[in-house]
């Protein structure tokens, strides 16, 4: 079975062939059932998929300053008019997140868990009762 990023690019080509036609909830539906296909078969999932499941809906996020529960498919097709404009769409927003620089968000993610570590005292003295650092 071929992985995510290699079967991608043949619904891109031929949608009619995976999901009928070429519109943005017809290819979510297809990536949903996909990976639950996968795990309900026992087929660890790639380091790229795994990187796609966890990053892409916040990049995607960050890309259109939205903070949302909506899926990446619904930001998507906000900002376009039809199913298949977000379809087409999707694999422009693909690629942007595949060139993507990893290492500003490397370093968002290390200022994010150094202040967490801040926060919870992780790497700092701790108070007694009254407040006095120990």
């Amino acid at each position: 079975m071929s992985g995510l990023y290699e079967i991608l690019p043949k619904i891109k080509d031929k949608p009619g062939m995976y999901i009928g036609k070429p519109a943005l909830n017809d290819l979510f539906m297809f990536l949903v059932g996909y990976k639950t296909a996968r795990r309900e078969l026992g087929i660890e999932p790639s380091q790229e998929e795994m990187e796609f499941h966890r990053e892409f809906q916040p990049w995607l996020q960050k890309r259109f300053e939205v903070q949302t529960v909506n899926s990446w498919a619904t930001i998507i097709r906000f900002y376009t008019h039809d199913e298949k404009e977000a379809f087409n769409y999707f694999f422009k927003l693909l690629d942007e997140f595949l060139k993507r620089d990893k290492s500003e968000e490397k370093e968002e993610l290390s200022l994010t868990k150094s202040n967490n570590h801040r926060e919870q005292g992780v790497g700092s003295r701790e108070c007694d009762r009254s407040g006095r650092m120990q």
